[in-house]
């Protein structure tokens, strides 16, 4: 009996490992648009993606970053610049990308561009602080996928959303977990829109790496912000134990993030050239051992789990 259970649980990874090995030929005749590619996972897979000889089409928001970008890839590789939370500009990267593409299509879309602060408590924020982070994480992914779905239903193309395992499970205040929720439910509801076109929609929802969007430095100075920003009636409710506490946390967290940002774009270098890419790629191991198990907890439990060394506010009252 155990025999032939080890047996059918083995040949069904082999059966996985197989399936995931199998790469799309003619990989140099294929367009892919990255947004967000003057550092980080944007930065890493453009380069990536062009040392496999594909055509990469690269949008970053600064000059500066697309410079940077050429120099450190060949002449195959184009960039743009591109603020995702403009419509002009998006419209306008949108029509170069079809200029660059022609009657081929565009094969792949990597909606990567986003951002992590404002962050802290939610009543620490103001309406503006949720929509900076909303504006570029979202509703700048919805706009750059729109604009682009007629060359990538021509290609049966792909779609790759950079989420987060805080899409998942949300575990601080702000707009970041909002957003990457949405990015979620948008992905689902657009793979099953595409899904009779043969365009194909991947999540990607890395845990912890050290990025530009967790930067320690930044993050704190986000934290230290919301903080001083707040009615002093507020503060006094939260006390500055609090905030001490709860920022030395947030620190202690990231100084844990991974700096291995390839394990990310290795996942969405995959969704892109594997024939049977697969829906979501969890990267870590911190997202596949603690925040998906408690994704499937009851409530109270993933409660205690994630609040259990959170600090207590000065009055509870």
């Amino acid at each position: 009996m155990w025999f032939w259970l080890f047996a059918l649980i083995g040949f069904y990874f082999l059966y996985r490992w197989c399936r995931d090995k199998q790469i799309h030929q003619n990989l140099t005749d294929k367009y892919v648009f990255i947004t967000g590619c003057d550092s980080g996972f944007g930065n890493l897979l453009a380069r990536q993606l062009d040392g496999r000889g594909l055509r990469v089409l690269a949008a970053c928001l600064t000059q500066r970053g697309a410079e940077q970008l050429k120099e450190a890839t060949s002449q195959r590789l184009q960039t743009i610049i591109l603020d995702v939370t403009d419509s002009e500009s998006v419209a306008s990267a949108a029509k170069w990308v079809k200029q660059q593409v022609g009657d081929r299509g565009l094969w792949g879309l990597v909606n990567n561009a986003g951002i992590g602060t404002p962050v802290g408590p939610n009543e620490w924020l103001t309406k503006d602080d949720f929509v900076k982070v909303l504006n570029v994480n979202l509703v700048g992914v919805i706009d750059v996928t729109l604009s682009l779905l007629s060359l990538l239903r021509r290609a049966k193309g792909r779609i790759v959303n950079v989420s987060s395992i805080l899409g998942r499970v949300a575990c601080t205040g702000g707009g970041y977990c909002i957003s990457k929720h949405g990015v979620e439910a948008f992905s689902d509801s657009l793979r099953r829109d595409l899904r009779p076109f043969g365009v194909k929609v991947a999540i990607i929802e890395p845990s912890m790496f050290r990025t530009s969007i967790s930067d320690a430095q930044i993050i704190e100075q986000s934290f230290q912000h919301s903080w001083n920003q707040i009615p002093v009636e507020i503060r006094e409710t939260y006390g500055q134990q609090y905030f001490e506490k709860r920022s030395k946390n947030i620190i202690h967290a990231l100084s844990r993030a991974s700096s291995d940002l390839s394990l990310v774009t290795d996942c969405m270098a995959h969704a892109l050239t594997a024939v049977h890419p697969h829906t979501r790629y969890s990267v870590g191991w911190t997202a596949k051992l603690f925040y998906i198990p408690i994704s499937y907890l009851p409530t109270e439990l993933a409660d205690f789990l994630l609040t259990r060394s959170a600090p207590k506010p000065a009055n509870r009252a």
